[in-house]
């Protein structure tokens, strides 16, 4: 016998507009497989690994900017979920996890696939929530009903996030033949009404007084969703010179007038005080350029940080003032209230950008073959109207490295790991119809295989391998790259090759080993298919190492001219 409140509990769920769900096969969460598998609104899912269908979720939810549910059993396949979980909460993204669970008089208790599951995700979810595991009394039905509409809402609450239902259940878990599931037409709901946080009048009249003491300011936007209308407002202050925009990759902010090759030329002392804003504003997650977090650290400056909950992010440890504002509201009052910028100030900025912008093409065609130039024709290969999904380490870092993007990028900077990214791009593609294309190294592809261990199409994901056959971050890492140890205990060697992953799933597989390859392979690489294509790009780490190198000191002997 299903228990009712189960039932309930997904009739809920979709009456509240979540409509995809990923299981993992178990017998302790059956009652809830079946709910969700019979209810007619429920996009269901299968994935057998745990780890990797928490990231699917996140790829999904990432997409449709709506919680996705996850289903599974309880013990071990629960802490598989962890990765995702902190992933999701760090990038603010919306999860409901459902995990079976033994009933509490069996935790601890030498019984099978037992752990302590209840706020087993600790503060890495908003919120951890026990389900009844008793139903005797009416009182116990509202509970139930009342943390499933809570759980749900709270997901989607700024700063959205991953948000967990622990249910015990006790046998039978399956319902006895001729037994109907009676989802309730009208299931008790909560709603909740918001509106856009705005600054007090009074407020902004104070911030307009300090406005006037700044002459060079400086904005940074973090990691964010792509914004047409923030784009456009970004480009306004920019291309006025009312400010400096630096905006990384991730910021989906890279517009014209904004600065996006800082990390050719940041951490060169003496461009620093020609550079230095008086006033940072920021807004957004996380960035990419560790050149541009040092460069910030040292100066004597103030920052503002504009963070709707109110919350302190002291990114570059020069936090001055909080902003509990949405940051399209605060930056549409700012251009209204700044004059165009200092003479020479951003024109400084922007001369620095050009010159590399012409030189860094020459510098890239001069280098050896590897990882670094054959970015720059991927990237210039890919199509206009798709999305970019980046994984870890150098993959993101070189994308960061060569400028302006007008795709839409993701990448899972929340906690910075390489698991994960190809299950990401795998949600990502299962709900969008978008071409999507994940850039990837070897150690995050391999290590991420189950991500394609399901039954389920992927005609528009694209993969880009970089395989240089070790975690070649290393070798540019000067402590690990100086050690004796470095290949055997810090790079990883591994032989594998993606073919044999292409021909157990059926993928078309590409291998280039040089530019005239890979510009044969991309000239039908990102046309339509029925099947995903992988484009494996071989190097040699060393080589990869070296060339980074090379052109770093080319950038540094012009910018001096």
């Amino acid at each position: 016998m299903i228990l009712q409140p189960i039932l309930d509990l997904v009739a809920i769920c979709a009456a509240q507009g979540i409509r995809h769900v990923l299981l993992s096969p178990g017998s302790r969460c059956a009652p809830l497989t079946l709910a969700f598998a019979r209810h007619p609104k429920m996009e269901v899912r299968t994935i057998s690994d745990e780890r990797s269908a928490a990231f699917i979720a996140l790829g999904m939810a990432q997409q449709l900017k709506q919680p996705v549910v996850l289903v599974c059993t309880s013990g071990s396949a629960v802490l598989n979920y962890f990765p995702a979980i902190a992933e999701a909460f760090f990038q603010q993204i919306p999860l409901l996890v459902l995990t079976a669970d033994r009933p509490p008089e069996w935790v601890d208790q030498w019984d099978g696939q037992t752990i302590f599951q209840e706020e087993v995700y600790g503060k890495h979810v908003k919120k951890s929530y026990r389900f009844p595991d008793t139903f005797t009394h009416p009182d116990q039905v509202r509970h139930a009903h009342r943390i499933s509409n809570e759980a749900i809402l709270l997901s989607q609450q700024f700063p959205a996030g991953p948000v967990h239902l622990n249910i015990p259940l006790r046998e039978p878990f399956y319902p006895e033949e001729g037994e109907t599931f009676n989802f309730p037409m009208h299931p008790p709901l909560f709603t909740r009404e918001s509106s856009e946080i705005r600054l007090s009048e009074a407020s902004l009249e104070k911030l307009k007084v300090e406005l006037a003491h700044f002459r060079r300011i400086l904005i940074v936007p973090g990691q964010q969703e792509q914004n047409l209308d923030l784009l456009a407002l970004i480009e306004r202050l920019a291309l006025n010179q009312q400010a400096v925009v630096v905006a990384d990759s991730l910021s989906n902010l890279q517009g014209k007038g904004t600065i996006t090759l800082h990390d050719q030329w940041l951490g060169r002392e003496e461009l620093h005080p020609e550079l230095a804003p008086d006033l940072v504003i920021s807004f957004g997650k996380s960035i990419i350029s560790k050149s541009l977090k040092l460069f910030l650290r040292k100066l004597d400056i103030q920052h503002w940080h504009i963070q709707p909950d109110g919350q302190a992010k002291d990114t570059y440890s020069r936090l001055t003032r909080i902003v509990a504002s949405d940051p399209l509201a605060f930056l549409t009052w700012l251009a209204s209230q700044l004059p165009s910028g200092e003479s020479g100030y951003a024109q400084g900025w922007q001369a620095l950008e050009e010159q590399v912008a012409r030189i860094l093409p020459q510098a890239l065609q001069e280098v050896e073959f590897g990882e670094y130039p054959a970015v720059k024709q991927v990237l210039d290969a890919l199509p206009a109207k798709s999305q970019l999904q980046v994984a870890n380490s150098m993959a993101i870092r070189y994308v960061n490295f060569l400028g302006r993007r007008s795709q839409e990028i993701f990448c899972n900077r929340g906690t910075s790991g390489i698991d994960g990214s190809s299950s990401t791009a795998v949600g990502a593609s299962l709900v969008s119809s978008s071409l999507i294309t994940l850039l990837t190294g070897d150690m995050a592809f391999f290590y991420d295989r189950n991500a394609f261990w399901h039954k389920y199409p992927l005609p528009n994901l694209r993969i880009v391998l970089l395989n240089n056959h070790s975690g070649g971050i290393f070798r540019l890492i000067d402590g690990p790259a100086k050690q004796p140890e470095l290949e055997e205990f810090f790079e990883t060697q591994q032989a594998l090759s993606a073919s044999h992953l292409a021909a157990e799933y059926g993928f078309k597989h590409y291998l280039v080993k040089n530019s005239f390859e890979l510009d044969q392979a991309l000239a039908t690489f990102f046309e339509p298919s029925a099947v995903p294509k992988i484009l494996e790009i071989e190097s040699q780490s060393q080589i990869n190492a070296r060339s980074l190198k090379e052109i770093k000191a080319k950038m540094v002997s012009l910018l001096k001219t």
